[in-house]
């Protein structure tokens, strides 16, 4: 029987919770030096003409991975929060109350603030404009010299000229001095001199950016993702208390629905208020966040904390508000204080006694939820996209502050510090009798040369780079892919219906259940603080479900699992849902298979809606054969599958959708789903 497949299935990128980080770069080779010309400096095919002067901002073009990360959807979105952290250190340094960021029907945005708005005098050391400054020469900007802003994000100075290189065209209005000054640009090029084009109320002021991402850079998708940047916005204006921030969609939503997409945000609590919104899906173990805040050494330090009742810790660090994923001297500040801060006082009080040993860190913030900002004048990033804080006077100054302001706290608030020492306490114990499950399976690993589970389908290389391993729901299933898949570079590991929710247990209870040990040995990394990526015995994580609801909760436990246990297979790229296809479509001997709704309508639309056409739709795994299931799911060269990624700019609502869809609440649980009800597709009963 003839076989039709679309020949080119990619791998695709999730699109929603999860963002694929892991887009190409453009790079070009340096020219090829001409054979015929004679360089008595020429070595090999290297010689002084290689060495390329890049003018201007030709540098980002050419490489603009180096300057935003990448050029994948991630990086796309990241050149508006470029623009609007210039807005955002306007707040900063008291100029600035309301920023407005329009997604425009060209897909193109307008950044608006009402700032100072940018110098238009000429700038005597270039000779130009200082618009034309700004936008076109790197790491030039008021965040230098100490005289413009106090503290600053933004990317060290290189932001508005680097959005400007990767932009299709870019204009810039100005008003200040009662007048309104424009000008335009092309690829990072001044088309249009700085124009004064109308006037306005002498008191008007700040500075307006449009631009169009170019399509020659951005290859993968120029279309920007309303919800990204909500949640990025909504991050924002928590960090900035009282700066109000407004997104605008103008472009069509659909056929049924016209109206404008809109959202507001402004919060007077600060961190507070971040809190509050995180914590909204668990149980707080005492009803008041905790807030601290001071000035060390020249460093603002911002805490705000609240403990609840789940069994994982969730801190997020910020300088100058700008997201530091990994952390760095102001996490350690925060932790030091935290573990000897509610140590002395567990001492000192005899809740903890004599011949216990101290709680550990990771003890006292089980359940916590925190966010640390602080504002530092010359703040050292560890890597040019500030992953980590590298500023030792960050580490004393919060702890200093949270040391002092903490032990206070606690004295005039005796119930909360027993409330979180008596938790902490039962974190320590079930600690301990994890470490002892994991000896356990470790003395077995090494008595027992069947280590791997029994029901694990090995394959048989033994290089990680060329293997990958199908997570089947079921025996059944799991049957058909044993017999289906290429036993070289294929792994199957049949799970027996749903595995523990994590969101609800401890890590002892983690080593007690069977389906969640099998993974935990096969994968070879080991979880939590033995976790080691580099023995995962396989590339690719790929879960592979039904495409119903119960698949769709099955796939949930385990990205929950993979997300609270092992978070850098998924940050590194190595963990995938396979996607089954939906349907089969049968006319004049010839097979189709649909992934969607729309793709079964595009057939149909092609091959004629006629009454010999039998429609087959899957309910499960189980009811392909295994030589379907190769050529529709597991093939390398015709599946399709989603690669699950964290965005770092958004983990604050990763870890906030997992909670909410596995943690105890029912109400956000129900808002959740009636939320996002309208992004399901092909929703089984």
């Amino acid at each position: 029987m003839e076989q039709e497949f679309k020949k080119n299935r990619d791998i695709k990128d999730m699109d929603t919770v999860f963002e694929n980080t892991g887009a190409q770069n453009m790079e070009t080779a340096a020219e090829k030096p001409d054979d015929n010309v004679k360089d008595p400096t020429q070595v090999g095919n290297y010689t002084a003409d290689n060495i390329q002067i890049l003018e201007g901002l030709e540098a980002v073009r050419k490489r603009p991975g180096m300057y935003i990360g990448t050029t994948s959807s991630r990086g796309l979105h990241h050149l508006v929060y470029e623009i609007v952290d210039n807005s955002v250190d306007e707040a900063l340094a008291g100029y600035c109350t309301h920023i407005e960021v329009t997604i425009n029907e060209d897909d193109s945005v307008t950044v608006t603030d009402n700032g100072r708005g940018i110098p238009t005098g000429i700038n005597h050391k270039s000779g130009k404009n200082a618009v034309e400054v700004v936008f076109t020469i790197l790491h030039a900007g008021g965040k230098f010299g100490g005289g413009g802003y106090k503290v600053s994000g933004g990317l060290h100075g290189v932001g508005a000229s680097v959005v400007n290189a990767l932009s299709e065209w870019l204009t810039v209005e100005v008003r200040s001095g009662g007048k309104i000054h424009r000008q335009s640009y092309e690829r990072g090029k001044s088309k249009t001199p700085l124009e004064v084009i109308g006037s306005c109320p002498s008191d008007e002021t700040g500075t307006m950016v449009t631009f169009k991402p170019d399509p020659l850079i951005f290859q993968e998708t120029t279309v920007f993702d309303y919800d990204i940047l909500r949640q990025r916005l909504r991050e924002m204006a928590f960090l900035t208390k009282g700066l109000r921030i407004t997104l605008t969609d103008l472009r069509s939503t659909g056929e049924e629905e016209k109206k404008i997409r809109q959202h507001t945000f402004c919060y007077e609590g600060g961190i507070r208020e971040f809190v509050t919104y995180l914590n909204r899906s668990k149980k707080p173990l005492y009803e008041k966040v905790l807030y601290f805040e001071g000035t060390k050494n020249n460093v603002y330090v911002e805490v705000a904390l609240q403990h609840n009742d789940s069994y994982t810790d969730s801190e997020y660090c910020f300088v100058n508000n700008i997201n530091t994923p990994e952390g760095g001297m102001h996490l350690v500040g925060f932790r030091n204080a935290l573990t000897k801060t509610f140590n002395e006082y567990g001492r000192k009080n005899k809740i903890l006694k004599d011949s216990e040993p101290n709680l550990s860190g990771e003890d006292i913030r089980e359940g916590i939820t925190a966010i640390i900002s602080i504002k530092i004048e010359d703040p050292q990033f560890e890597g040019q996209t500030k992953q980590k804080l590298g500023n030792v006077e960050a580490r004393g100054a919060t702890d200093s502050i949270v040391s002092e302001q903490l032990k206070y706290f606690l004295e005039q608030n005796p119930s909360v510090a027993r409330t979180v020492i008596e938790k902490s306490l039962m974190a320590q114990r079930a600690r301990e009798a994890a470490r002892k499950a994991r000896e356990l399976t470790r003395r077995k690993s090494v008595l027992d040369t069947m280590s791997l589970p029994g029901k694990l389908a090995d394959c048989s290389d033994k290089d990680p780079k060329n293997c990958e391993i199908f997570l089947v729901e079921g025996d059944s299933a799991g049957g058909s892919a044993k017999s289906a898949r290429s036993r070289a570079t294929q792994a199957i590991l049949p799970l027996r219906g749903k595995i523990l929710n994590v969101e609800k247990a401890r890590e002892d209870r983690i080593y007690a259940n069977e389906e969640i040990k099998a993974m935990i040995t096969a994968f070879g990394t080991g979880i939590h603080n033995d976790f080691d990526i580099s023995k995962l015995r396989y590339d690719k994580i790929i879960i592979m479900t039904d495409a119903d609801v119960d698949g769709a909760h099955i796939d949930t436990l385990m990205l929950t699992f993979l997300y609270r246990f092992m978070p850098e297979l998924i940050k590194q790229g190595h963990v995938y849902l396979a996607m089954p296809p939906l349907y089969k479509l049968e006319k004049n001997r010839k097979v189709w298979y649909a992934y969607s709704d729309e793709e079964l309508n595009r057939i149909l639309n092609d091959v004629g809606r006629d009454q010999n056409n039998r429609i087959q739709r899957y309910k499960g795994l189980g009811e392909m054969d295994p030589e379907q299931l190769w050529e529709t799911t597991m093939d390398p060269e015709r599946r399709i599958l989603k690669r699950v990624q964290i965005n770092s700019e958004t983990e604050s609502e990763v870890d906030l959708t997992f909670t909410t869809l596995m943690g105890d609440k029912v109400e956000p649980r129900r808002e959740f789903i009636e939320e996002n009800a309208r992004f399901v597709q092909n929703l089984d009963i």
